[in-house]
C-alpha cells in the first residue's frame, strides 16, 4: 500500500534531491539579477524548444545588449537574430520579441503589465511563459507546466491527463496557491535529472513510495 499521497511532503522530499543539479533555466537567471517581467519573458522565449544548457548564455548575451524593451527596440532583426543563435528558430524569436517591445512601448508606456491576461495577448507568448514569468519575476502565484512538469505529475498518478495544457487546469485546483511557483521550479529538474522521460532513476527515487509509477516499464 502506498502511503497518502501528501503533495507538500512530496515536494519537499525533490527540493532536497535536486540541490546537486542546475536549477531551472528562469529561475537560475532571476538569482544573477535577470528579475524584471521583461527580463523572465524574453527569456521563456528563448527557452522554448532549448534546452536550459543554452537559453542561459543566449539569455546572458542577450542581455549584454539588451534589458528592457527601448533597448530591444535599438536592435534590428540580423543584429537580435545573431544574438540568438544557438536556440531553436532564432529569426521567429527575434521576430517575436521585436513585436512585444513594441506594444509594451506604444500600449504601455514601456512597462510590461504583471497580468496573465495581457501577457498572453502578446503574439507568441502561451500560458506556459506568461505563468512562468510572472511567477518566477512578480511571486505570483502562478502554475507553468512544461514537459517535464506533465510528465512527472501523471506518472506519480496525481493527475490523469493528456496534454500540459489539461494538466495546468487540473493542478490549478488541486496545488494550495502557495506552491504554485514552485511546481516548475522543483518539477522541472527533479523530471530531467531523476524522473526522466526514459529509464526513470527509480531505485533511489525519493519519493518512489508516493508514486504510482504510472507508464513506467523500465527505470534504473
Amino acid at each position: 500500500m502506498k502511503p497518502t499521497f501528501d503533495l507538500n511532503v512530496v515536494l519537499a522530499h525533490i527540493d532536497e534531491a535536486i540541490r546537486p543539479y542546475p536549477k531551472a533555466a528562469m529561475f537560475d537567471l532571476f538569482e544573477q539579477g535577470y528579475n524584471t517581467l521583461f527580463e523572465q519573458l524574453m527569456s521563456c522565449i528563448v527557452s522554448i524548444r532549448t534546452l536550459d544548457e543554452t537559453t542561459i548564455p543566449v539569455s546572458l548575451r542577450l542581455f549584454e545588449q539588451a534589458r528592457t524593451p527601448q533597448q530591444l527596440l535599438k536592435l534590428d532583426v540580423p543584429t537580435l537574430t545573431q544574438l540568438l543563435y544557438g536556440t531553436t528558430y532564432p529569426d521567429q524569436k527575434a521576430y517575436t520579441m521585436l513585436g512585444i517591445a513594441e506594444r509594451i512601448v506604444n500600449e504601455f508606456g514601456g512597462e510590461l503589465p504583471a497580468s496573465y491576461d495581457t501577457l498572453t495577448s502578446l503574439k507568441g507568448v502561451g500560458p506556459k511563459c506568461a505563468n512562468l514569468a510572472l511567477g518566477v519575476a512578480t511571486g505570483m502565484a502562478a502554475i507553468s507546466v512544461d514537459v517535464h512538469v506533465h510528465r512527472v505529475v501523471n506518472r506519480w498518478g496525481y493527475v490523469h491527463t493528456k496534454q500540459p495544457e489539461q494538466t495546468l487546469k487540473v493542478l490549478e485546483t488541486q496545488v494550495p496557491r502557495d506552491q504554485w511557483v514552485n511546481i516548475n521550479r522543483l518539477l522541472m529538474p527533479f523530471g530531467k535529472h531523476i524522473c526522466t522521460g526514459t529509464l526513470p532513476h527509480c531505485s533511489t527515487c525519493p519519493v518512489l513510495p508516493w508514486c504510482e509509477q504510472v507508464g513506467v516499464d523500465r527505470h534504473r
